[in-house]
Parts: C-alpha cells; sequence; structure tokens
C-alpha cells in the first residue's frame, strides 16, 4: 500500500498528538518524512518520540528551509502545529512549494491574512484541512443531528457560554498566547473552536458582529488592584502558589520547553499576574447570522469549574446543552500541567457539580426529554480519533453530519472573532463582509441568493 509522505512544522506539545498518529495508528498509510522546527532541543524531542514507536528518524529542518525541504522529500502533506500568527506564511509557502497542508485552528488570525491563504489556494488549487475536532465529539454532533432533523424548527437564537477554569484558563496568560499580535486573542485562538460548532449548527455564517471585553482579572494592574503584588515573573516554585507552572514536574513539559528555551528564550511559565498580557479574559459578543438567527456568547477564562452551556431556541421549541468538564479547581490541587484539556478531575473535584453532560430537547406544548449521549474511547468523547480517521483515511463524502472542515470552515470560523477584534477597537458593530476577504462576500451573496 502506497504511504502519503508527511511532514510536520512546529514540534509543540500538539504535535504528538499527529506524531502518533502517523507513526502508530495509520503507519500503514502514512509516513512521517521529515520535521521542520526551529528550536533544535524542541526537534529532538519529537525525533526521539518517533524513533521510539520503531519508525525511521525523519530529517530535521528549519522554517527557512521548508520549500527546501517539501521538495526534497517529496513531502505530500504539510501538517502546521505551529504558532497562530506564523500559520499563513507557512500554509502559502506549503501550497506554493507543492504540498497541501493540514493546519490546526486557527486558520490564521486576522483577515489580511487569511485573504492571502484564500488567493494561494486558488493559485495552486491545492487542499487545506482545518482540524476542528470539536464538531467530533459525540455531543455536540448529537445537538448538530437534533437541528438537522427539524426536530425544533427554524433556528432564531443561539445562547452560548463558555467557562475556562483557573487550571486552564489561567494558562493562556502565561504562554504566547497572553499576546494578541501571536494568537489573536482568545476571540480567535479559542473562541474559533466555538463559533465553528455555531455555524455547524445551523448551518450558517456570520454576517455582523458586535463584542465587549477586556482584561480584568489577569495582568499585573488587576492584581495589584486586588493587593496581589511582588510576584515572581515566573514563580517561586515551593508549591504554594495555585496559578504557577512548575515544568519540573512534568517529563513532557520540561523536554519541550524548559530544556529548549536556552535556544530561542521563549518562556512556557510566565506568571499570569505579570505585565505584557494583551488579550483578554472576558468577552461578550452579539452575532447576526446570514439566517436571520442571532447568537448571544460569552467567555470566562477564570472560572471556578470549566464547562459550557448552549440553549439553541427555534420555531418548533428548544434544545440545551450542559456539559462539566471539571467541577472545581481545588487550591490543594495546587496548578498541575495542562496537557489535556479534554481530560478532567472526577469525582471529589465538585460534589454539587459533577462532571458530566446532558442534553435536553423540549418542544412547544411538551415536556422536555433527554437525548442520550453515546461516547467512545479517547479524548473528547472518542472525537479525536474520528477526526484523525477522516484526515489520514479521508473523509467520508456521505456523513450525514459533514463533520470535516476545510478552508472555507477556518475562515467563517475565524471571521466572528476578527471582527470581534475589531468591534472591541472601534466600540461599533462591525460588517463581516467588509474585513476585506473575497471569500465572505461571495458566501454572503450565495447565501442571499438561496
Amino acid at each position: 500500500m502506497n504511504q502519503r509522505r508527511y511532514a510536520i512544522v512546529g514540534t509543540g506539545h500538539r504535535s504528538h498528538m499527529y506524531v502518533h498518529a502517523i507513526t502508530e495508528t495509520f503507519a500503514d498509510i502514512a509516513t512521517l518524512t521529515a520535521i521542520c522546527e526551529p528550536n533544535p532541543a524542541r526537534a529532538q524531542v519529537t525525533v526521539d518520540a518517533i524513533v521510539a514507536t520503531g519508525a525511521a528518524a525523519p530529517s530535521v529542518w528549519t522554517p527557512d528551509q521548508l520549500e527546501e525541504m517539501i521538495r526534497t522529500e517529496n513531502i505530500e502533506r504539510v501538517i502546521i502545529t505551529a504558532r497562530d500568527d506564523l500559520h499563513a506564511e507557512l500554509i502559502v509557502r506549503s501550497l506554493d512549494a507543492g504540498a497541501d497542508v493540514v493546519v490546526e485552528k486557527p486558520l490564521t488570525i486576522d483577515a489580511p491574512s487569511a485573504a492571502r491563504i484564500e488567493e494561494a489556494i486558488e493559485r495552486t488549487g491545492r487542499e487545506v484541512v482545518i482540524t476542528f475536532n470539536y464538531r467530533y465529539s459525540p455531543r455536540n454532533s448529537a445537538l448538530r443531528q437534533i437541528i438537522q432533523d427539524g426536530t425544533i424548527g427554524q433556528v432564531t437564537s443561539v445562547d452560548f457560554s463558555w467557562m475556562l477554569d483557573t487550571k486552564h484558563g489561567a494558562d493562556y496568560f502565561r504562554r504566547w498566547h497572553r499576546e494578541k499580535k501571536n494568537s489573536g486573542g482568545l476571540l480567535v485562538h479559542k473562541s474559533s473552536h466555538h463559533f465553528d460548532l455555531v455555524n455547524w449548527w445551523i448551518r450558517s455564517a456570520p454576517r455582523r458582529v458586535y463584542a465587549s471585553g477586556a482584561l480584568k482579572f489577569y495582568g499585573a494592574d488587576n492584581a495589584a488592584d486586588r493587593g496581589i503584588t511582588g510576584r515572581p515573573e515566573r514563580g517561586s516554585h515551593d508549591g504554594a502558589d495555585a496559578f504557577e507552572l512548575d515544568m519540573r514536574q512534568d517529563e513532557r513539559l520540561k523536554a519541550l520547553y524548559l530544556d529548549a528555551e536556552q535556544h530561542d528564550g521563549y518562556r512556557r511559565d510566565l506568571d499570569v499576574f505579570s505585565d505584557g498580557i494583551t488579550i483578554e479574559d472576558n468577552l461578550a459578543l452579539v452575532v447576526d447570522y446570514l439566517s436571520g438567527a442571532t447568537l448571544s456568547y460569552s467567555l470566562n477564562a477564570h472560572a471556578p469549574w470549566e464547562g459550557y452551556r448552549v440553549a439553541i431556541n427555534g420555531t418548533e421549541g428548544r434544545a440545551e446543552l450542559e456539559v462539566v468538564e471539571r467541577g472545581a479547581v481545588l487550591e490543594s490541587e495546587g496548578l498541575h500541567p495542562v496537557l489535556d484539556p479534554s481530560a478532567t478531575d472526577a469525582g471529589e473535584s465538585g460534589s454539587l457539580r459533577p462532571e458530566g453532560e446532558r442534553l435536553l430537547v423540549q418542544k412547544h406544548w411538551e415536556a422536555a426529554y433527554e437525548v442520550p449521549i453515546v461516547n467512545g474511547a479517547g479524548g473528547h468523547g472518542g472525537g479525536d480519533a474520528l477526526l484523525l480517521r477522516d484526515i489520514f483515511v479521508g473523509a467520508d463524502p456521505s456523513d450525514p453530519l459533514a463533520r470535516a472542515a476545510d478552508w472555507r470552515d477556518g475562515v467563517r470560523s475565524i471571521a466572528t472573532g476578527i471582527a470581534g477584534n475589531l468591534s472591541l477597537e472601534t466600540r461599533q458593530p462591525i460588517q463581516v463582509a467588509d474585513l476585506g476577504i473575497r471569500f465572505l462576500v461571495e458566501d454572503a451573496a450565495a447565501r442571499h441568493r438561496s
């Protein structure tokens, strides 16, 4: 059987999901031929992980050698797991060099770079797949099925609240995400997942966005207002600070970041109450959709529990999904590394808020009923395995839920966040069609005609 030749660009923690998939799960149809990483220590960790599976060591390249790597190694697909603001350049260069692309969300962080990606796809005719694993989570798929079946009628509005707790949410404020120039802020980096879910659930796209938000909890100024001062820039590592990340306690984090920082100066464990944070931790949006539906969305990144609540109102009734991923963060636990946000602490983390999920449907003039959610093994209720199957084996064109996503879905998902960021700056509602991305204008026109 022919094996498709892959390269991975960016070998931080997230890349290792793909390393495992290529070298073990899909080793019969894929081979990891090369990796591209500017940090030699981090590159070596990945090479060692690959060799440990029994696979041959890949060749190692740096980002300035991307085109040479693709040509020399005959790379057919490039998987990009680099920093968000680097996605667009790496996507365009890979396409122009003759490779298809698989990219972690978000597709990119701003409108001009999204337009460059669109132009490169049109110019080369090559494929860009974006990995929206939340679509594959059984609970989210079940909600899509209810809406798609017309059970609640035509969707009129969506209420969506996402809570990131002080174990997971805090992590965005100590690493590169804390600077909006790197990540686009949480509206792009994190919320693009959520906005994609809404787009996919209701089968529409954003038309107008109004946003409000600010940095209200993390950061030096907020800490000083609460009397929190004199904190070390990277923590004391004495185990007494619930907001501290001690990478020495996790072998993989230590190898990937702490032991590698001598090469590039990247510090993974900055204090969440230090200066230099330019992203928001409290956000609220009102989004109008081309279908006529309206979304009310909120994100809090310092909640005491983690999960989300979504209610979708329709002309025939209402569907409600509530998910508790972690019922509480207890100070006695300390702050342990967060390598898998989908993993939760069950049991004693909050007896009045037990971990779990519930999907209710209630039609007009009827009692509510619960829809069963059947989970599989692995991350996101088995969703990660389904996503990887679609990536490496190929998406099933007969999938009734249309879970596989391409660059168009990536553009629609970031459009809400990009417009939201502009709204935060201008304090005005933003028309998505005014972002300067041709596809969004054409998308709006096509949906209007239909």
